[in-house]
């Protein structure tokens, strides 16, 4: 069945193609998510409390949105990315400061959770993959996996860089490498493409979250100094005009596909 004949029937996939926009603007919303987060909670005041209750409401209505489409609509899908990076964030945040929950165990609980998420939508579905994300349940554990990705890479990237005492920059190359091993174990030495996709989604979290924290936080704490504010907004507009360009360019390719009938 052909992309023409999946769109009449219902059946397209409602999450984007893996390409290199894909994780271009990924690990921007990963970014922002972090300086984000920073920023209503800190800079505004708001404390992470009333913060989380906001964002999480915000991304509800987004996913609610994303549901209802049926179909891969690149505004409604990368907004809700963004804010459940926030939320995903917020979350990790919240057992750390205000219950006092080490990142060590943060770490393990997210990893577990996110194991146990894979473990059931495998069961229940007999894929893990994201080129078949064609019915409600199938993304409903494809954004549940995505929300325990953002809060154990927030884990992970803060358990390197602050328990550990690593920093923003040595936090980022080593998440950086990691990566980097992925793509070549998939490239090279032929990696299940499934398990390269989703271990690369988890560690470009602590990765973008120490690119944000380096931009961002002041020079006495290893920080460029550049601010939430001017940070988040820059990514911010960075996502827009690679979310118009991915509008664009999807109507364009559907269109094509709907004349030619291939």
């Amino acid at each position: 069945m052909n992309r023409a004949e999946l769109k009449r029937s219902g059946l397209l996939n409602r999450v984007p193609e893996v390409t290199a926009d894909f994780w271009v603007i990924k690990l921007l919303a990963v970014t922002m998510g972090e300086t984000a987060a920073d920023y209503l909670a800190v800079n505004l005041g708001l404390g992470l409390t009333v913060t989380s209750l906001i964002m999480s409401a915000l991304l509800i209505v987004a996913l609610v949105a994303q549901f209802r489409q049926g179909k891969y609509v690149p505004w409604v899908y990368w907004t809700a990315v963004v804010l459940i990076s926030i939320v995903g964030t917020l979350v990790t945040d919240n057992l750390v400061d205000n219950f006092h929950v080490p990142l060590e165990v943060t770490t393990a609980v997210f990893s577990v959770a996110l194991i146990a998420t894979f473990v059931i939508w495998y069961r229940s579905e007999k894929t893990l993959s994201i080129h078949s994300i064609f019915n409600a349940r199938r993304e409903t554990f494809y954004w549940l996996a995505i929300l325990f990705t953002f809060a154990l890479g927030t884990a992970a990237g803060d358990l390197v860089a602050e328990a550990f005492g690593l920093g923003f920059i040595a936090t980022g190359l080593i998440f950086g490498a990691i990566i980097a091993a992925i793509a070549a174990a998939y490239y090279i030495f032929h990696l299940n493409a499934v398990l390269a996709f989703w271990l690369a989604y988890i560690f470009t979290r602590p990765l973008g979250a120490s690119l944000g924290d380096f931009l961002s936080q002041p020079m006495e704490y290893g920080g460029l100094g550049i601010g939430t504010v001017i940070t988040s907004l820059l990514f911010l507009a960075c996502i827009v005009a690679i979310v118009v360009y991915m509008t664009f360019s999807t109507r364009n390719e559907i269109q094509t596909i709907v004349k030619s009938g291939t």
